[in-house]
């Protein structure tokens, strides 16, 4: 058969369900073979919204995400994606063309190496330069993909490979088991936290699995051990749970600080260096007990007693068979310094000021969100409100990026997301400035008829390092842009444009729009005036004597 007859049928026989991208002429022959494919084509506008969103695909599903695209500017399109992936341990294959490498009569037209500009980017990188290869390749770099810790790979297909007859068989699918941890480590864990006083757990984001959810849920209502996670362990456990402390948004001085500054031992259940540090560990303070798929990467700031490796889910599961509750263990602050966070959030969610405060933002999006409901979010001070201040009661209902934190991903990570949960009421959050990024997707949702909602946070300004830049003591300049109107905007593409002129609005606009079919962009002015104030001047002032 052809050589993309081939490659599709490989993709088949990985489980692939679409496909996300922009052909170009060097991916014809693969487009041809698409087309007789039960693969779902999502053909996007521009490359980099296609591999977020075949990133995203691969964050929901733990299946390998799929996107296309050409040689030269197509394939560098990608690049950012690659990083989205591969920094936030979602498994995406990128296909990209290329021109004839046996004989090509255009010489350097458009071509770099691709190959090497991915190397960096990826966990696996590779041209195709026999049609025989593919089924080994495919395999091999779906395989890579999904493995832990997952992440980006690629694979270059060019123009003569593609269009060759080929005769070879696919390889079958296996899957592999993940290796338990050494028992005499879960020994040893067991008796840490057996004789502890004042032990914590914290959830990160290799603890986003599912069969790590059910296992955490058995030991925290065993233990009664409280708990708290990174902003990319969200959801993993109900956060309406009763010894719930909050999310690690911050590196100091938040409320849930004062109880890890207070603990003994942090249990650390999938924490990935390449987020923010929840917290720092001191010499002679809390120890650590270090559970994941991979050994610590220790440095300053982190250098666990006890490492653990091995699938995270079988580990948590045999110490909470193990472990003993100890009538010595004392929450009894690490509950008020909770009572007390949850009064402080409260408190500044109330607020009615307009523009609306992010406090309040959150408040309403929160209370009108179904527990199921996905809330995907691309970059931009809110982010840190949300992660603090939005209870996820299910994983993956709030999406976030503090790995790459890169702005555009938003609205294609919700677009994603309404593809792997069609029944789920989905909203982007998005900033004007990220919004304006990749804003020609809006075309994309209404061609696929997605019922979405865009929400617009307006400031007229990058409003992230425009707060950095005072913090900093520096003249305000060279952050400030003129916005579109954006209602105006959105009909323009043929979706429902709305605008919230007072806060209360807000709600009730938001739930009409959850609740009718088809996309909606709402224009929301914001105020982050308090925001050094709300997040660093207050929190820092408390004693933690509570």
């Amino acid at each position: 058969m052809k050589a993309t007859d081939l490659f599709v049928r490989g993709l088949e026989s990985e489980g692939v369900e679409f496909l996300f991208g922009i052909p170009g002429e060097e991916n014809l022959d693969l487009l041809e073979s698409l087309r007789a494919s039960k693969i779902k084509l999502i053909l996007t506008r521009h490359e980099q919204a296609a591999g977020f969103m075949a990133a995203t695909y691969g964050r929901l599903t733990g299946k390998a995400g799929v996107c296309l695209a050409t040689l030269g500017p197509g394939a560098t399109n990608l690049v950012t994606a690659a990083a989205y992936a591969q920094l936030g341990g979602m498994p995406m294959l990128m296909i990209t063309g290329q021109k004839p490498i046996k004989k090509s009569k255009q010489g350097k037209f458009q071509i770099v190496d691709v190959i090497e500009m991915m190397r960096p980017l990826t966990k696996f990188t590779k041209q195709i330069v026999n049609g025989s290869n593919i089924p080994v390749l495919v395999r091999e770099a779906v395989r890579i993909a999904e493995e832990e810790r997952p992440g980006a790979v690629h694979l270059e297909l060019p123009e003569d490979v593609a269009s060759e007859q080929v005769d070879a068989t696919l390889l079958r699918v296996s899957r592999v088991r993940r290796p338990a941890p050494d028992a005499k480590a879960i020994t040893q864990a067991v008796e840490m936290i057996e004789k502890a006083q004042h032990p914590l757990l914290l959830l990160g984001a290799a603890a986003n699995r599912k069969r790590t959810s059910a296992a955490l849920k058995a030991l925290l209502d065993k233990t009664e051990i409280p708990w708290f996670n990174t902003q990319m362990g969200k959801g993993v456990v109900d956060e309406r749970h009763s010894n719930f402390l909050g999310t690690a948004s911050l590196s100091a001085h938040d409320y849930l600080h004062c109880a890890i500054d207070r603990a003994d031992l942090i249990i650390n259940v999938g924490h990935d260096v390449i987020e923010k540090p929840p917290f720092f560990m001191q010499p002679g303070a809390a120890k650590v007990i270090h559970i994941n798929f991979f050994s610590a990467q220790v440095d300053e700031v982190y250098f666990p007693q006890l490492e653990l490796i091995g699938d995270i889910a079988t580990t948590v599961q045999r110490i909470g068979e193990t472990v003993t509750v100890k009538s010595h263990w004392d929450f009894t602050y690490t509950l008020r310094v909770k009572q007390e966070f949850e009064q402080h959030i409260a408190e500044q969610s109330a607020a009615a000021d307009f523009p609306i405060k992010p406090q309040r933002l959150v408040a309403d999006i929160r209370a009108v969100v179904p527990a199921d409901g996905i809330v995907a979010l691309d970059n931009g001070m809110y982010k840190i409100w949300f992660a603090r201040n939005y209870k996820a009661y299910e994983a993956n209902t709030l999406l976030l990026d503090n790995a790459l934190a890169t702005m555009g991903a938003g609205l294609p990570s919700a677009m994603a997301a309404r593809l792997v949960c069609p029944k789920r009421k989905i909203v982007v959050v998005c900033g004007d400035g990220g919004f304006m990024m990749n804003s020609q997707e809006l075309e994309t949702a209404l061609r696929l008829r997605m019922d979405l909602v865009v929400l617009i946070l307006k400031d007229d300004a990058y409003g992230m390092i425009k707060w950095k830049q005072q913090g900093m003591g520096f003249a305000d300049f060279g952050l400030d842009y003129s916005n579109p109107d954006f209602v105006h905007y959105a009909q323009s593409y043929g979706a429902k444009g709305h605008r919230v002129t007072a806060t209360d609005e807000l709600k009730t606009l938001l739930q009409r729009c959850l609740n009718t079919k088809g996309v909606h962009l709402i224009e929301a002015p914001i105020d982050y005036g308090d925001h050094e104030k709300g997040l660093y001047q207050q929190l820092a002032a408390k004693t933690c004597q509570i």
